[in-house]
């Protein structure tokens, strides 16, 4: 699998590549470098099996500022869409990829910033990490599916409130609100997200593939659709060998070693 990205810093370790935003100077704001690089890594983590999860974080102080302010504004509304639509593209990378991906958020994580680490299936954030829709500030609207993922994590009312008014939230007010999962000490925050990774990619990679693709689409189907798709989805995961030896290892009361088959 490639590792040498001109913006990214790429570590494999075990089944897990912890992959690092790396243009400190700018606080990681998503230039067209770093979507470019971030595209084509999740696209060669989705075609290497080795690689059962994925650790995505920020070099420096920050997670990810956004958009790049400093590039030159769009031409038109054209040249503004086709900008978007590559995040986009990137957003559905993260979305589709068949393994999680979990978001380190340590420090700032704002506008597309804060929306990229939505996009991902679970987020650990570290005790100085602070985020924002801070979108109105600048005469914008949240892009990345921000108004996707956030009403859907804590409700419209509540996403409203944080996008009309770019009110800056920190990390225990991210965790109670249900935006982040767990919120650890910062010299913590990699350990913690590497260990979840790692026990989670000794899991039954076929269900675990499943369970991300139906509750992402949960939002969007009906019960009756959801439950079509999951008989679909049982029937081929009680056929693999994963699920053979979950359960012998039940019968023979130990810890079940799954191969991912």
């Amino acid at each position: 699998m490639k590792t040498n990205f001109s913006s990214l810093i790429v570590e494999l370790t075990g089944a897990t590549a912890l992959v690092k935003l790396n243009n400190p100077d700018s606080l990681n704001a998503l230039s067209a470098g770093i979507k470019a690089d971030l595209i084509e890594f999740f696209l060669e983590v989705k075609n290497e099996d080795t690689i059962r999860a994925v650790v995505l974080t920020g070099a420096g102080k920050a997670f990810c500022a956004g958009g790049d302010l400093k590039a030159e504004p769009a031409s038109s509304p054209a040249e503004g869409r086709r900008r978007i639509k590559k995040l986009h593209e990137l957003v559905r990378c993260i979305q589709n990829l068949e393994k999680p991906v979990i978001a380190a958020v340590n420090g700032f994580a704002v506008g597309a910033g804060m929306n990229l680490a939505l996009a991902c299936d679970i987020i650990i954030a570290s005790e100085d990490a602070k985020f924002s829709e801070i979108f109105t500030n600048v005469g914008l609207i949240p892009d990345a599916g921000g108004l996707f993922f956030l009403p859907q994590l804590i409700g419209p009312m509540r996403a409203k409130e944080l996008c009309f008014t770019a009110r800056r939230i920190n990390a225990e007010e991210a965790e109670h609100l249900g935006l982040v999962n767990k919120v650890v000490p910062r010299e913590k925050l990699i350990e913690e997200a590497m260990e979840m990774a790692k026990n989670i990619s000794r899991g039954p990679m076929v269900s675990i593939a499943y369970i991300k693709r139906l509750i992402n689409k949960s939002a969007e189907w009906d019960l009756d659709t959801l439950l079509e798709a999951e008989s679909f989805a049982q029937g081929i995961c009680m056929n693999t060998r994963d699920a053979g030896e979950g359960v012998n290892a039940f019968k023979e009361k130990r810890e079940p070693v799954f191969t991912g088959e």
